[in-house]
């Protein structure tokens, strides 16, 4: 592994990463299928990741046809990480159980499962069938897996049957030294970037790419009011760069001052801190407060000028669902790509119907939609919002932050990266956009 890790920093090219042995095994962040009830009958916000996360040596996969192995030199921690490692929902293994009926899935039905659904690296090796790219390639990688033999998908891949996600549905995910993926689900890294900056933007970009610009989405136009709930976290601050980059009007939903300052640095002006407001959308566990909904939505009009919001960005779920359909403007759309407070939603549909609003379902991203979103950090118009930076066996630690939303931004995990700030290839680009880089980061990280 070592070896691995110098050549790559001497930028060895595609004959010499070749002609290097790739280990039988290496560190992963694994779950065990035998651990899955270690939590019963412990609420959710009491369960901890760092007690179900194991860091440690997993075989190393062949790739099949179509697929490659990555090196990965950093990884981010998602959502679906956190669900993963307090095995809910129901735990990940029912999905590789599910996908290992198949005979290319067998492999992924182990006794471990190997999680995380970003990363930056460099291709090893790569599987029959792979054309676009060869050993040595940098490059990041969207969790979209799968194969598009269904019709259903050609349209749009998310619609695939067998559409999967990379790292939560299957194994081998890039929380870890290797990893094995899909070569469609590769893109180029972005130059200007570190390891662990290109790390952070696959999963939680292309979600909000899909759920605002795209055709799939809510197809958001110059001077849309869009509210985004959870501003200062992954999903939402990149959406507010979005919303923003569009001609976009973000309203955005923080839970502190410290997260307020953060977004009004993308440029925010319309901001709500929820806790100094003191918003409480339910009177009890089973009884929403109508009345808080239209106190939500007066403070919102106070904000925009008397204008409700066109589009609202819903990923809190149970907590605030009612809320968001109740304040969107008549004829206007709430997407949603997540329940992460819970998802049995409940609202008054009245507002619905009778205001012809529309409620989305969203879910991650297709290809194209993925490499649209990678060429805008590309490019330097969407940045990382990188906030701390982990090393692999920290990892546990890490989500376990995330779960108790500890954390502002995206955390970043480094794997086979000894250290930050490596892996910049055009320094000269990244110093005019380095105050947009490193917004997020805190002192000591």
């Amino acid at each position: 592994m070592d070896e691995l890790v110098n050549a790559i920093a001497h930028g060895a090219g595609a004959d010499e990463i070749a002609g290097l042995p790739i280990p039988e095994s290496y560190s992963g962040a694994v779950l065990h299928t035998d651990e899955v009830d270690m939590f019963s009958g412990v609420p959710s916000a009491d369960k901890d990741p760092a007690k179900s996360i194991h860091v440690e040596q997993v075989p190393t996969p062949e790739p099949g046809h179509g697929e490659a192995i990555i090196a990965v030199m950093a990884s981010a921690i998602n959502y679906n990480t956190v669900w993963s490692a307090l095995f809910e929902p129901i735990p990940t293994f029912a999905f590789l159980k599910r996908f290992g009926r198949s005979p290319e899935g067998a492999r992924h039905d182990l006794p471990y499962h190997v999680v995380g659904s970003d990363l930056s690296g460099v291709v090893l090796r790569v599987g029959p069938g792979v054309r676009r790219w060869k050993p040595g390639d940098r490059v990041v990688a969207h969790c979209l897996s799968t194969g598009l033999e269904s019709a259903d998908g050609h349209d749009d891949a998310m619609l695939d049957p067998e559409q999967r996600i990379w790292g939560y549905e299957t194994n081998f995910g890039g929380l870890a030294q290797l990893s094995l993926v899909r070569a469609n689900q590769l893109m180029p890294k972005p130059r200007h970037l570190t390891w662990e900056e290109a790390a952070c933007s696959g999963l939680v970009h292309s979600t909000a790419y899909r759920q605002l610009v795209s055709r799939n989405g809510a197809r958001m136009k110059q001077g849309d009011n869009v509210l985004v709930w959870g501003a200062g976290g992954g999903l939402g601050s990149y959406a507010v760069q979005l919303v923003r980059n569009g001609g976009g009007i973000p309203i955005c939903v923080v839970s502190n001052p410290q997260k307020a300052e953060l977004v009004r640095s993308l440029g925010a002006e319309a901001v709500i801190d929820r806790a100094a407001e003191g918003y409480a959308f339910w009177k009890d566990e089973h009884t929403p407060d109508p009345a808080e909904w239209k106190r939500f939505g007066s403070h919102i009009r106070d904000l925009t000028g008397g204008e409700d919001v066109d589009i609202v960005l819903e990923h809190p779920g149970r907590e605030t669902f009612g809320a968001s359909v109740f304040v969107t403007r008549r004829g206007g759309t709430v997407v949603t790509c997540a329940s992460t407070s819970g998802y049995q939603h409940l609202y008054d549909n009245r507002y619905l119907w009778m205001s012809l609003k529309r409620i989305i379902g969203s879910h991650f991203a297709n290809y194209r939609e993925a490499w649209e979103a990678n060429r805008l950090v590309c490019k330097g118009m969407i940045h990382p919002t990188l906030s701390e930076v982990h090393r692999l066996p920290q990892v546990g630690g890490a989500v376990a932050a995330v779960h108790r939303n500890d954390h502002s931004g995206k955390v970043g995990v480094l794997c086979l990266a000894p250290e930050q700030g490596l892996g910049v290839e055009d320094p000269e680009f990244r110093e005019r956009h380095a105050t947009a880089i490193n917004r997020f980061r805190s002192p000591a990280s």
